[in-house]
């Protein structure tokens, strides 16, 4: 198999910010002995850049979708960038919605930028008028807008983490492999919908996605699976 995984929402629980997350050290030592155990086929997707997953996982330098799919990384290679950043002067009106109020959080992947309002989840409104306006003001800017849990990113369309996975798993050691893949997110849909493509199995975290083969009640089962998996392979290997 090929283990694909999310990470907010799905192997790390929610923080007030993108920044404000733990991670433990149970996990990293999971992913560790599954990647060796499946040969290197072990992945991250996250909406996060590589750099951020990197930078949040250290020492790790997994392979990964990142981006929303943007950005792809295998074993051993360089971060792939697949689309054009946003014209600084959109991501400077995007970003001037922080003025907006306190709580709300300005991450700019530069190909995208979203705008978190996990603190004050009554911006939401304000904020989605924030980003029309951009729209009208900069009407050659090809975007879309991806909704997530309590963060709305402005990003190239035609960019998902479905696509991300289909390229990756051409790549070895994903090729030929069957793909699971654990998500929370409708930000995770685009890679649900392709895994009957793929001949793989998907497994959501907190809700229901009609179709999957299984779901966590929360980021600690997910920890704690991979734990368990981890820790079976390496009674296997022994």
């Amino acid at each position: 198999i090929a283990l694909l995984l999310d990470v907010d929402g799905t192997l790390v629980d929610i923080g007030p910010s993108p920044r404000d997350v733990h991670i433990g050290h149970d996990l990293p030592d999971s992913l560790v002995r599954l990647s060796q155990a499946t040969d290197g086929a072990l992945a991250l997707v996250s909406g996060r850049p590589i750099a951020d997953l990197d930078a949040l996982f250290a020492p790790l330098k997994l392979p990964a979708v990142g981006g929303h799919g943007a950005e792809l990384r295998v074993r051993g290679g360089e971060t792939a960038t697949s689309v054009a950043p946003l014209s600084p002067d959109l991501r400077r009106h995007l970003a001037a919605a922080a003025k907006l109020g306190p709580g709300i959080v300005i991450e700019d992947k530069g190909y995208s930028l979203a705008l978190h309002y996990r603190q004050a989840p009554q911006q939401e409104d304000r904020l989605r008028s924030h980003i029309a306006a951009g729209r009208a003001a900069h009407p050659n800017e090809a975007i879309e807008v991806l909704p997530g849990k309590a963060v709305l990113e402005v990003k190239r369309p035609d960019v998902n983490k479905g696509d991300g996975v289909r390229e990756l798993m051409r790549r070895p050691p994903f090729a030929g492999r069957m793909p699971v893949f654990v998500g929370d997110d409708v930000t995770d849909e685009s890679v649900f919908a392709i895994l009957g493509e793929l001949g793989g199995k998907g497994f959501s975290v907190g809700r229901h996605f009609a179709g999957l083969d299984g779901i966590f009640n929360s980021p600690m089962d997910v920890r704690a699976a991979l734990q368990r998996l981890a820790a079976n392979q390496q009674v296997r290997g022994s």
